[in-house]
């Protein structure tokens, strides 16, 4: 039987139903906000996947084209292959703050898909899938410590809007996801104009009061129709395997978490590892996970003590010190523009090139189609961290943090029509030691300068960190690897003394609270002004030129009219200008012409080509002229490519003209001018105006 609730939010109904559909999931639901509606199953297998230590949950959001009324492209004509950009990103935005919420010692395969069934073009479906699969988990037998729920927040006129419709959106100077439990906020993600601290923190306080409501009608959701939840043992260690190995681990643990280099330090415990291992085995024989768990516990136990009681790091840094750091901007001689950027022991290399409005990405989506012409792509190659595995395409990780350096410096481009290039940045990870996202963010400001690109100003980004025992807390600033892993925040924001571009914040405990975010927006500031000092020291202002190896690009614009002219029948024209002078040519619906070559002259004189196809008549203009047609009325004549016009009997001469042939022939070149342009285009041209007058006649 359908069990149905209903929420205002953002001033619209949000309805979550259940029961009729997908009963044999764990739990299932229908998101409907709007005409948007999302389907979100969540299954539990029974069986425990042996050999891990995390939990195998995996998320998918999918978009069926049909939710729009779209079929989709390609040979096939369905949804196939690999997930897109918008589709990933949304899975990791569901999975982020549901993962933490799994108890500890869950092996068991979990699964949530969101389906976007029907969407409306104003309600986003993204944050509806969040709630949704939270209520699906809270329903379910699956043990999870929820409910969570996300809105959006956007800002219109200094106006805060919850859930702001896709056309709120294009006004707003900020689009911000918030997903918040009763008590706390668990994850933020979006990217915002510049907006400074103070308002980014009450944009985030908005949106969880905004979140208090979804987390009733789940609440109410699991009253009527909840599953009793599944009995999860937490995983109990041999107290004297515990004592034993603390007894041979914990003082040489001390030393090791204090050695600043990020492989010796892997290596001291590898060999550490071993040795307790091999200490043990012969009293707890085939217990090897559980000594690792109890070292993994110790591990974190040591390091947490040390910041709280002793306030110090690992590698010996203030809490609010930033690792030092080393910037080159063209390190590499043929690339359009390069920069290396390391703080610490994170090194990201970021290559721009330009290209033409052809190398625009196109994106089919729910929306239709659209072309981005502005792509950041990162790379997570194993050597950065000295592993070894295959290559394939990129990971749901390396999309993501491609996504947040791309929010943060998309803010600083000129518009296309300013520079109508279109900008891809690559960024490498060279070595990684904690938060190589940001490494990106710096390193891509500096990549886009030393190729020329007008941007308006700079930005850079830093990691925080967190570790709250009780009470006490602490923010760490541009933390390492290991930090955050052992902490309970991993919290990036980039921006400069303007304010926020981009954040993102994940937590591994129940939420954090407006005073821990206040501090550690504060702390932030502080580490990417000073980040940003060092950057201008190496670059402070864009190339004035571009690379001697970048294209050169020209845009002109023509009447819309005469596109056909210059592509010519078949593209023959067009075709023809790229063959002679080298040059790429792209013509926009609007009349925009783009022509792009690395030899500027060639640029010109595919220039001058397409002007001279698409230049307009104009009265009093002189022309030679090459006569096409003798008819006994007159003669017409093609005074510019695809332009004739008519020189009258009467206008062939001073005297009177009593044949048409005895002036002028087919074939002939004449210089004529011309007198009239009618409201049909039709031109009248005069042979007679550009003639000597004769003696004792008035010019006519």
């Amino acid at each position: 039987m359908k069990k149905t609730v209903q929420v205002e939010v953002g001033g619209r109904p949000l309805i979550l139903e259940t029961g009729h559909a997908i009963r044999q999931a764990s739990g299932s639901v229908f998101v409907r906000y709007g005409d948007t509606v999302v389907m979100v199953a969540a299954v539990k297998e029974d069986r425990v996947r042996e050999g891990i230590d995390f939990v195998p949950l995996m998320v998918e959001y999918q978009e069926m084209s049909y939710a729009a009324g779209r079929i989709p492209g390609g040979f096939f004509r369905r949804e196939v292959g690999r997930p897109s950009e918008k589709e990933t990103l949304t899975s990791r935005l569901i999975d982020r703050p549901i993962r933490p919420l799994f108890p500890k010692g869950y092996f068991y395969e979990t699964q949530v898909i969101a389906t976007v069934l029907s969407v409306d073009q104003e309600n986003e479906p993204d944050v509806a899938a969040m709630t949704g699969a939270s209520a699906a988990l809270h329903i379910s037998n699956i043990p999870f410590a929820g409910p969570i729920a996300a809105v959006r927040v956007g800002r219109v006129d200094g106006k805060f809007i919850v859930n702001p419709t896709t056309s709120q959106l294009e006004q707003s100077d900020m689009n911000v996801v918030v997903a918040g439990s009763r008590d706390a906020v668990v994850m933020v993600e979006g990217g915002a104009q510049f907006v400074p601290e103070d308002d980014m923190l009450e944009a985030i306080d908005v949106a969880h009061k905004a979140i208090l409501p979804l987390l009733d009608a789940q609440d109410e959701l699991r009253r009527l129709v909840g599953k009793p939840k599944d009995e999860i043992p937490e995983p109990v260690v041999d107290s004297n395997l515990e004592e034993t190995v603390r007894q041979l681990a914990t003082e040489e643990m001390a030393h090791v978490m204090t050695i600043a280099d990020k492989l010796e330090r892997r290596d001291a415990k590898k060999a550490l590892k071993q040795r307790v291992l091999e200490a043990v085995a012969e009293q707890f024989p085939e217990q090897h996970k559980d000594v690792e768990h109890v070292l993994e516990v110790l591990e974190k136990e040591i390091v947490r003590g040390m910041m709280v009681r002793e306030r110090r790091r690992i590698d010996g840094r203030a809490f609010d010190e930033i690792r030092p750091l080393s910037i080159e901007a063209s390190p590499l001689p043929r690339t359009h523009g390069s920069a290396l950027f390391r703080r610490g022991e994170t090194q990201v290399l970021a290559v721009t090139t330009l290209g033409s409005s052809s190398d625009e990405q196109k994106i089919e989506a729910l929306t239709g189609e659209t072309f981005k012409s502005f792509m950041l792509h990162y790379n997570f190659p194993p050597y950065c961290v000295g592993e070894v595995r295959p290559l394939r395409g990129p990971s749901r990780r390396e999309i993501g943090h491609g996504a947040l350096a791309e929010r943060a410096v998309r803010s600083i481009l000129p518009s296309n029509g300013e520079f109508p290039y279109t900008i891809r940045v690559v960024c490498e990870v060279l070595e990684s030691n904690g938060s190589s996202s940001m490494a990106s963010v710096c390193s891509a400001c500096l990549a886009l300068m030393d190729a020329g690109v007008p941007v308006s100003e700079m930005v850079a980004g830093i990691a925080m960190g967190l570790v709250k025992e009780g009470d006490d807390f602490i923010i760490l600033s541009d933390i390492l690897g290991d930090e955050d892993h052992l902490g309970d925040m991993d919290f990036k924001v980039t921006g400069n003394e303007r304010g926020i571009t981009a954040i993102q914040m994940d937590v591994k405990i129940p939420g954090i609270t407006r005073e821990i975010m206040k501090r550690a927006l504060a702390q932030a500031r502080d580490g990417r002004l000073y980040i940003l000092g060092k950057m201008r020291q190496v670059l402070s202002e864009p190339r004035s030129e571009l690379s001697p190896y970048a294209p050169r690009m020209e845009s002109i614009q023509i009447n819309p009219d005469k596109i056909r002219d210059v592509i010519g029948p078949g593209g023959k024209m067009i075709r023809s200008i790229v063959a002679e002078t080298g040059a790429k040519i792209d013509i926009e619906d609007s009349g925009r012409v783009v022509i792009m070559s690395p030899d500027k002259e060639a640029c010109q004189k595919a220039i001058d080509k397409i002007r001279a196809l698409t230049q307009e008549p104009e009265v009093g203009q002189v022309y030679m002229a090459r006569v096409t047609k003798v008819t006994d009325f007159g003669a017409f004549a093609e005074i510019l490519p695809n332009t004739d016009g008519l020189i009258h009997i009467s206008q062939l001469d001073h005297k009177r003209v009593q044949k048409v042939t005895d002036v002028v022939k087919e074939g002939d070149e004449v210089l004529v001018k011309v007198i009239d342009i009618d409201r049909e285009g039709r031109v009248r041209l005069s042979r007679k105006a550009v003639l000597e007058k004769p003696q004792g006649r008035k010019k006519s």
